[in-house]
């Protein structure tokens, strides 16, 4: 063998046990080491109060996840004024018990949710492949129906409010907030034409909740006047390249906005840069605040993250200036 030869063997060789162990981290590191994400947002009238949210989203839990139960409620320990469950809770049929489990401190507090695919439906084996080109779910039709009524009670009964396809007015803090929520686009589940309508006058601000972020309904929401938008169901990308960011968000969303805070103004997904969306820096002065959680957890046929580690997110909404 000349040494060109060794030299490709080495460098081959090389490239794949680097290959593995960034698969070993991506699948027994990353995935578990969940995070806290911060952010402060001036959305309040001027001279207002402040208020924490705590998010949490994309769970996707099985029994025996016990790390992500204990971490999950430990989030109690916050104290926020106000949680919201942005859906795709459940990955088992037997995830409703400790689910629920998790989010008991949480569910102390008052609080609201929205349900994703992955309420209703079973994970089911895939091409991990077909991730990075599909943006719609798997017809349903073929997919285990998983225990939604008992999720759906056990949050509701707590004295949350279920935002699928509703509006109401809840109290955060010392500020009466509306909600505005709809059922998972990313199945066809949103029914936004049965909430809409202006912006109440009546409010501290109007909060848009849905968990797969489609640009159809964040352009209705804020061409409504919700000043702030929740959303989840991207995982952030859940493989991110390092210094580039994420791949795919698995809807129209531009990758730019697969997770963090952002602006959003009806027709911000037109135009622009990477991904077909109009820059955060073009936002007219009355863009409302987009929050896309990268979420909490993966399928069980897919349990790896890189560069984008499972999270809960902490808003604080602050006083607007003037």
């Amino acid at each position: 063998m000349n040494d060109l030869a060794r030299t490709a063997l080495r460098t081959a060789g090389g490239l794949a046990g680097a290959g593995l162990a960034g698969i070993a981290y991506a699948a027994f590191v990353e995935r578990t080491w969940f995070t806290l994400r911060r952010f402060a947002v001036p959305a309040l009238p001027p001279g207002s109060a402040p208020v924490r949210i705590l998010q949490v989203s994309d769970l996707h839990l099985t029994p025996g996840q016990r790390k992500k139960i204990d971490w999950v409620r430990s989030l109690a320990d916050l104290e926020p004024d106000f949680v919201v469950n942005s859906g795709d809770n459940l990955a088992h049929l037997d995830a409703v018990p400790p689910l629920l489990r998790a989010m008991e401190p949480l569910l102390e507090r008052p609080g609201a949710f929205v349900l994703g695919s992955n309420d209703y439906f079973a994970p089911t084996p895939k091409n991990p492949a077909r991730y990075l080109t599909s943006r719609h779910a798997e017809a349903p039709a073929r997919r285990s129906t998983l225990p939604v009524k008992a999720l759906r009670d056990g949050l509701g009964n707590s004295g949350w409010a279920d935002l699928n396809n509703a509006r109401t007015i809840v109290r955060m803090g010392d500020h009466d907030v509306e909600l505005v929520g709809v059922n998972d686009p990313h199945i066809g589940y949103d029914r936004y034409a049965k909430v809409a309508g202006p912006a109440s006058s009546d409010v501290s601000l109007t909060m848009g909740l849905v968990h797969a972020p489609y640009q159809r309904v964040l352009d209705a929401m804020v061409g409504d006047g919700a000043s702030v938008v929740l959303a989840g169901h991207t995982h952030g990308g859940q493989l991110a390249v390092p210094l580039w960011g994420a791949l795919v968000t698995n809807c129209d969303l531009d990758t730019t906005r697969a997770k963090g805070v952002s602006r959003w103004w009806p027709g911000a997904g037109t135009a622009g840069r990477r991904g077909g969306a109009a820059p955060s820096s073009d936002a007219p002065a009355d863009a409302a605040w987009l929050h896309v959680s990268a979420g909490l957890g993966t399928s069980p046929y897919a349990p790896v993250r890189f560069a984008c580690r499972p999270e809960a997110t902490l808003l604080t909404l602050l006083a607007r200036d003037g």
